[in-house]
This record gives structure tokens, C-alpha cells and sequence, in this order.
């Protein structure tokens, strides 16, 4: 760490009215959870984008097993 930024740091720390740890803490958690938010966030490049589109644009016929499925809920939900 340079001392340019240890100085923001206790500045910043400062104006926040915490500690330089609990400043550091607090920036690195924040950090993390947006990471792991960016992460965990469906992202969809180049070719799989196209196929996903196309299939909602695009959907297969149900099978048998589906029109199965819809003819139980049908009966159940009372359609």
C-alpha cells in the first residue's frame, strides 16, 4: 500500500466516523457481496444467448410427457 492511499484510507475512515479496519471491513464486504451478486447473475454470451433465444422465440412442441402434465393440472385445477 502506498502512502497516497493509506492516507485515503485513514480520510475516508475519518469522514465515515469508523476505524481504518472497520472502514477496510465494511469496503471489503461490500466488495464481496458484489461480487458474488455479479457471479450468481445468469450471463448468457455469443452462441448459448442465441440458442436461449431462439428457443423461447422458438419452443418445441410438448411431448407426450407434457401434455400429460397439462391434462393432470387441468383436471385438478378444475379447467
Amino acid at each position: 500500500m502506498t502512502r497516497a492511499q493509506k492516507r485515503a484510507i485513514e480520510q475516508a475512515a475519518g469522514l465515515r466516523g469508523t476505524t481504518v479496519t472497520e472502514f477496510v471491513v465494511a469496503s471489503a464486504q461490500r466488495a464481496a457481496a458484489e461480487t458474488i451478486r455479479e457471479f450468481e447473475s445468469l450471463a448468457l454470451r455469443g452462441e448459448a444467448r442465441d440458442l436461449f433465444v431462439a428457443a423461447l422465440l422458438h419452443p418445441p412442441r410438448p411431448n407426450a410427457a407434457a401434455r400429460a402434465a397439462a391434462r393432470r393440472y387441468k383436471t385438478l385445477a378444475g379447467r
